[in-house]
């Protein structure tokens, strides 16, 4: 069985802790740090408790089990829990994590990439309603700059036989694309940072108002909207190399197919294809598992557009299929890639004080809501090409890279 040497935790801790979390600021001396890991990843948390504890910082701890062919508790949960247990919501617990952590960082570490496969999708649903608020919660701090999160991933053997890897080569991918391979990750993850706001700027300065896609499966409009920016990097994700905006989810018109299979809820869905007319979701089709599909696009908001991103190749170090939505979202590969995400918006995307905006004023803009935030992704080669608010086109990005 492979693993990472001590060398290569602690280099990857020092890149999530003093880089990724703080929007790429790392924590300061005294900050809080949410840290969930599963016991798959028992290395990992040592040395992330570690690298917070040298950076002066203080440690919630949430380590939580992992499922096998014979302990499996996600599943016995959803098989036997009443409509009152997943509803149940224990305010109190979650309200507190929200007012005491500065920061949230979550590893993933899989030992069953389909461990809710067969159950009812409805209830897995139904349980990401209920723990809606933590959500609200999460952004709402995050919009007044009180909290951070990062997600990063640690490989298991069920994610790499899924990725039809061995477990040294999948780690090799991580390995690579965090740059821990590298002497010094933090400044090569600096560089990265700089080539993506480079190019975050061209965008921001274009005034786009609608993003075309074609692609032999895809024929899409898209509308960026008023008040928007585009985003990227940050260390929210690690790795992250993707560019990309919360666009008004009204102006999404057309067809598009993805050739990527999404891990989700537990499950495995193929063969995913979508319509929307004026801005919902008019038709959805799956190759499997099709109905947990419908069901979360039956979940309030589910049915629009919260995300739209496209990652340069030439910036992305993902060559490989990860079967992992964190790294294949920001595959680079031949053709880079494109997404969207069904569901919440991002209002960090918003050009303005997130604070200064009702309830009222986000549904004005465009800007969707929802318990759901799924991203589904294409690989296949494409045209993106924007109109201007001065009614021009121009394209922005091809052979998997932006070219403006």
């Amino acid at each position: 069985m492979y693993e990472p040497s001590e060398k290569i935790l602690e280099s990857y801790a020092d890149v999530l802790v003093n880089f990724a979390l703080g929007n790429g600021q790392g924590i300061a001396p005294g900050d809080v740090v949410y840290l969930q890991v599963p016991e798959a990843a028992k290395p990992l948390f040592v040395a992330l408790y570690k690298a917070i504890t040298k950076a002066d910082g203080h440690v919630i701890s949430h380590y939580t089990p992992c499922v096998d062919e014979t302990h499996n508790h996600k599943r016995d949960f959803y098989e036997h829990a009443s409509d009152e247990q997943l509803d149940h919501f224990p305010e109190g617990y979650y309200r507190g994590i929200i007012d005491e952590a500065d920061h949230m960082l979550k590893i993933i570490a899989e030992t069953d990439k389909q461990a809710l496969k067969g159950i009812d999708s409805k209830k897995l649903m139904k349980r990401g309603k209920a723990k809606r608020p933590f959500l609200d919660w999460r952004l709402e701090e995050e919009g007044k700059g009180n909290l951070s999160w990062t997600i990063a991933a640690y490989a298991t053997q069920a994610a790499a036989d899924e990725a039809n890897l061995t477990l040294e080569e999948y780690w090799q991918e991580i390995i690579h694309a965090c740059y821990l391979d590298m002497d010094d990750p933090i400044e090569q993850w600096k560089k990265t940072e700089e080539k993506i706001q480079a190019i975050i700027g061209k965008l921001n300065n274009l005034e786009i108002q609608t993003i075309h896609i074609e692609s032999e499966n895809i024929d899409l409009h898209v509308k960026i909207g008023d008040r928007r920016r585009w985003e990227g990097g940050g260390g929210s994700n690690i790795p992250s190399y993707e560019i990309f905006t919360s666009p008004d989810w009204r102006g999404t018109e057309g067809t598009i197919a993805f050739n990527q299979p999404l891990y989700r809820y537990g499950n495995l869905i193929k063969g995913i294809k979508l319509t929307f007319e004026e801005g919902k979701v008019v038709e959805a089709s799956a190759e499997e598992n099709e109905q947990v599909l419908r069901d979360m696009i039956a979940t309030d908001g589910a049915d629009k557009v919260g995300e739209f991103s496209l990652t340069d190749r030439r910036f992305s170090r993902i060559g490989k299929f990860m079967a992992e939505t964190l790294f294949d979202e920001n595959t680079g590969a031949e053709h880079g890639n494109t997404h969207i995400a069904l569901g919440q918006s991002y209002k960090s995307c918003l050009d303005g004080d997130e604070s200064e905006l009702s309830d009222e004023d986000w549904g004005e803009l465009g800007f969707n809501n929802s318990s759901v935030h799924t991203d589904i992704i294409s690989t296949e080669p494409r045209v993106a090409t924007a109109t201007l608010k001065d009614g021009s086109e121009v394209v922005i990005y091809k052979n998997g890279e932006f070219c403006i």
